[in-house]
C-alpha cells in the first residue's frame, strides 16, 4: 500500500464535487475508501457535497442508495459509453433492456442527473461499438428530457459527434460537460448554448495550456456562472499528486487553479462554482 496523499490547505468557502465515483477501486492494492471516510476527509477541506455517478447498472443502483442514505450525496445514473458498447456487443436488445432500467432509476427523486453518457472515440475505435455508444447516448438524452433531470456528458475525442447528437435530439434544459476537454471555440459554443462546463484535475497539469485557455474563454463569455469543478475520483488526480488515486478531498487543487485562470480570488471562485453546481443539478 502506498503512503496516503496529504490533504491540501482547506478552502475558504465550501464547494461541491460535481462528479466522482467513490465506489471504484483503481487497483487491488488501493481499494476504494469507505464512503464515510471519503465524505469526512472531503468536509475537512471544504468539499461539502458530491455528485456520485453510477456508470453501470450496479453502480447506478448504489449511487441511488447512497444518495438516499446521505444528505451530502447526490446521484447520477447511466451506462458509460464504453459500458454501453460492451453490453450491446451481446445484442442491441441487451443494451435496450439495460437502458430501460436506467430510465426507471432516473425517475427516483434521489437522482439529480442522467449520465455520464456520450461518446468515447479514444477507447472505442470500431464502427460497431461507436454505433452502440451513439444509440445509448441518444437514449440518455431522451431519458434526461423526459424525467426533467440534468444530462451529464462524457466526451472523449468526439466533440463534433457529441454536438451533432445534441442538435439532432434536442438537448434537455440542463447539460453538463463532465471533465470538459474541448478547445476555446467549443467552450464558447457550449456556454452560449447555456450549458455548463465542469473542470477536473487536468486543469492543473503543466501541459494543459489549451484547456486553461478554454476555461478562460468560458469565464470571459459568462463569468463563472456556468463553470463547475469536479474530481472524477478516483481518476484524474490533480497536480502535484498526478498518478495517485484521486478523492474529493483533493478538489481544492483544481479550485485554486481555476481561480488563477479566472483571475478571481479563491473564496469568490468557491462560491461561484458552488452556486453554479446547485443551478446545474437543482440541488
Amino acid at each position: 500500500m502506498t503512503r496516503p496523499v496529504p490533504p491540501p490547505d482547506p478552502l475558504p468557502a465550501p464547494v461541491i464535487d460535481s462528479h466522482c465515483h467513490l465506489d471504484i477501486a483503481r487497483a487491488p492494492d488501493e481499494p476504494a475508501t469507505p464512503l464515510e471516510h471519503a465524505l469526512t476527509a472531503a468536509r475537512s477541506v471544504g468539499v461539502v457535497e458530491v455528485v456520485q455517478v453510477g456508470c453501470d447498472l450496479a453502480s447506478a443502483q448504489r449511487a441511488v442508495r447512497w444518495a438516499c442514505e446521505h444528505r451530502s450525496v447526490h446521484a447520477a445514473v447511466s451506462l458509460h459509453p464504453t459500458e454501453a458498447a460492451a453490453i450491446g456487443a451481446a445484442g442491441r436488445d441487451h443494451l435496450d433492456r439495460a437502458l430501460d432500467q436506467i430510465a426507471v432509476l432516473a425517475a427516483d427523486p434521489a437522482v439529480v442527473a442522467v449520465g455520464e453518457s456520450g461518446l468515447d472515440h479514444y477507447w472505442t475505435t470500431d464502427a460497431g461499438g461507436r454505433e452502440l455508444q451513439e444509440h445509448s447516448f441518444r437514449a440518455h438524452v431522451r431519458i434526461a428530457r423526459e424525467t426533467g433531470k440534468t444530462l451529464v456528458i462524457h466526451d472523449r475525442d468526439a466533440h463534433r459527434d457529441v454536438l451533432r447528437v445534441l442538435e439532432d435530439e434536442g438537448a434537455p434544459d440542463r447539460v453538463v460537460f463532465h471533465c470538459f476537454s474541448g478547445d476555446s471555440d467549443m467552450a464558447r459554443y457550449c456556454v452560449r448554448a447555456g450549458w455548463y462546463l465542469s473542470f477536473a484535475g487536468p486543469l492543473t497539469f503543466k501541459n494543459a495550456q489549451p484547456l486553461r485557455a478554454a476555461a478562460r474563454t468560458a469565464v470571459e463569455t459568462a463569468g463563472l456562472s456556468q463553470v463547475l469543478v469536479e474530481t472524477d475520483a478516483p481518476y484524474l488526480t490533480p497536480h502535484p499528486h498526478r498518478g495517485r488515486v484521486n478523492a474529493p478531498f483533493l478538489l481544492p487543487w483544481t479550485v485554486r487553479a481555476l481561480a488563477e485562470v479566472a483571475g478571481r480570488d479563491v473564496a469568490a471562485t468557491c462560491q461561484a462554482t458552488r452556486d453554479a453546481t446547485r443551478r446545474a443539478f437543482l440541488i
